[in-house]
């Protein structure tokens, strides 16, 4: 067992997947095999399957809300066992971030600021016999994590490596005249669609939203500050918990009514109180001005 930190002072362990809860059960057990006083987090289990973009969407903004110096593992790696490299990676508010260099890791280490990473060692990290290939996640990721949640530096792990910057993550979105462009970042367990647009950008005097593709024909919505606020059934947008632009139906998907997966490239159009544009409403079905 590795040698403790000190006295109450293990780290705290973050642990995100796509392959729920009876693997994440596993990669616990060998957390707290290594580190038995760890306090160990479960952020999600159900990021969606092989969802990489998606999922570093999602962790980047609920592992950085954690206090500094957290260790995040994250494991979404449809490349397990391939030639993508397992990463432990430094950053700069003394946080660390375990996982595969596959992309899901990028977002999460910019925003929390400088990386340095290494491609972990097998033979340092957990030597001995390994059952299979497949599951990096308790037999490499997890001991990885033990190992920083006690104190072992990072340079005891492996070698330096540069780690990947693409992920598939959704490009920045823009601002046009009236408006913006952006992507679906995230579809939550509701069927909220959630854009990457931040809510800072909706003008203060907003009525509706048109919501549309780049090219195709859009659909207007009421803007509110809540769910209820809509009506139940019927299709809104207001600022997520995220703070960016969210589609939702009230009691329903709205990435099931609109057709919007992750992944969908979106086209914002405000519609304040002084707009004047028709647009068939999704809602009513009926030509209105906003």
């Amino acid at each position: 067992m590795p040698r403790r930190r000190g006295p109450g002072r293990l780290r705290l362990v973050t642990l995100s997947s796509d392959f729920g809860w009876a693997y994440a059960a596993q990669m616990k057990a060998e957390i707290y095999r290594r580190a038995p006083d760890a306090t160990v987090v479960d952020l999600a289990h159900d990021l969606p399957r092989h969802g990489i973009a998606e999922a570093a969407f999602v962790v980047r903004a609920m592992a950085g809300r954690f206090p500094p110096g957290a260790v995040h593992t994250v494991v979404v790696d449809p490349g397990v066992g391939g030639a993508r490299a397992p990463l432990a990676v430094a950053c700069a508010d003394g946080s660390f971030l375990v996982g595969p260099d596959n992309g899901v890791l990028a977002p999460l280490a910019e925003r929390l600021g400088a990386p340095v990473a290494v491609r972990l060692d097998p033979a340092r990290v957990a030597p001995g016999p390994r059952v299979g290939t497949t599951f990096d996640g308790r037999d490499l990721f997890a001991p990885a994590a033990a190992l920083l949640a006690c104190g072992v530096p990072l340079e005891r792990l492996g070698e330096p490596h540069r780690m990947e910057v693409g992920s598939g993550f959704p490009a920045e979105p823009r601002r046009r005249p009236g408006g913006a462009d952006g992507a679906v970042a995230h579809v939550d367990h509701f069927g909220n669609v959630i854009s990457n647009v931040p809510g800072e950008w909706v003008p203060a005097r907003i009525r509706a939203v048109a919501v549309g593709r780049p090219g195709r024909p859009s659909v207007v919505v009421p803007w509110g500050s809540s769910y209820e606020g809509f009506g139940r059934g019927r299709v809104g947008a207001l600022v997520s918990s995220f703070g960016t632009v969210e589609i939702a139906v009230a009691g329903g998907s709205a990435a099931r009514r609109l057709r919007l997966p992750a992944g969908r490239p979106l086209r914002l159009a405000w519609r304040t109180a002084t707009g004047a544009r028709a647009t068939e409403t999704v809602n009513s079905g009926r030509s209105v001005r906003r």
